[in-house]
């Protein structure tokens, strides 16, 4: 394929899915990442669109949010991982919230297969990955049906979760970043978000890392109220990815990295076929805050001991 050949379907699939990784555009164009990363350049220079963390995005600094169909198929094996591991932090017997978004519907697949649970969800796609699971109660919101991502919002959804008290909030959105948290493109779907982390002692954040880095319009969680945040190792050479990951924890937040077969460095490494796993807890003192949000810091402190068995291990990675 030529330069222009190249640019152009890369352009295409920025324009269609409004955010893409390089691996993803590597893996479509047929191509090494160093010239992938080479050909965003030369769209960057001429404004057709802007890089970021690990990929390409619409220009204009804020990404917009794609369709469920664009969505589905971007980053599905890093969706996969990272739903493998967030599902290890459920319980028997819990009571969670589960927003909209692709991430979390992988989630709820796993989460079927965990008895006793308790599931509030406005995803009518969460709901469906549950409705047959055993001895799992699915509690819907109310609201309006938005039909681009499958999900009731608007005052009857927002209503509905009034009065609410879960142990954990998993959340995705269309971009996360150390400064503004987790944001999405939409109001309405952004202030059912904000409901269900009120609802929640916990929050954790489900986010590959096309999402890192990248600024949307509507904020939904500010970095200081994310407990945990789940991803995917970045590229080693994504350098950005990495800052960004690290002025997270130094925020607070607990950094749960997924990754196949030998890992990163840092990082367990497991059978194949199975997860490795690491967490990167604030390096030094966590700083506390009055009121729900110290109960959200001290009650995360407790998900660093997982059980042993087919969980992955829980290694510290410092910071360097």
């Amino acid at each position: 394929m030529f330069a222009a050949e190249r640019r152009q379907l890369i352009l295409e699939m920025v324009r269609a899915n409004g955010a893409v990784s390089l691996r993803e555009l590597a893996r479509v164009v047929q191509t090494s990442e160093v010239t992938v990363r080479r050909d965003v350049r030369a769209l960057e220079a001429e404004g057709l669109l802007d890089r970021r963390h690990g990929g390409a995005v619409l220009p204009g600094g804020f990404t917009r949010e794609s369709g469920f169909p664009q969505k589905s198929h971007l980053a599905t094996a890093e969706k996969t991982a990272i739903a493998d591991l967030a599902a290890g932090l459920v319980e028997e017997g819990e009571a969670i919230v589960v927003g909209a978004g692709t991430t979390t519907q992988e989630l709820a697949r796993r989460l079927a297969r965990i008895p006793g649970l308790t599931v509030v969800t406005n995803s009518l796609l969460v709901a469906q990955a549950l409705a047959h699971a055993n001895r799992v109660e699915v509690v819907m919101t109310g609201g309006t049906l938005r039909g681009s991502n499958y999900a009731l919002v608007g005052s009857g959804a927002e209503q509905s979760l009034q009065g609410l008290r879960v142990s954990r909030a998993f959340l995705s959105g269309s971009g996360l970043t150390a400064e503004r948290g987790l944001s999405t493109s939409n109001m309405l779907s952004a202030s059912v978000d904000r409901a269900l982390v009120q609802a929640a002692s916990e929050v954790v954040v489900l986010a590959d890392h096309t999402k890192l880095g990248s600024d949307t319009m509507f904020q939904t969680v500010p970095t200081d109220l994310i407990t945990r945040l789940v991803t995917d190792e970045p590229a080693g050479h994504d350098d950005r990815a990495a800052t960004e990951l690290q002025a997270l924890a130094d925020q607070g937040v607990q950094i749960a990295v997924a990754g196949g077969g030998t890992g990163p460095a840092g990082a367990d490494s497991l059978s194949p076929g199975r997860q490795a796993r690491r967490d990167m807890p604030l390096p030094g003192q966590r700083r506390t805050h009055g009121g729900p949000g110290s109960q959200r810091r001290s009650a995360a402190a407790s998900l660093t001991d997982q059980p042993p068995g087919d969980r992955a291990r829980v290694a510290d990675l410092r910071r360097r």
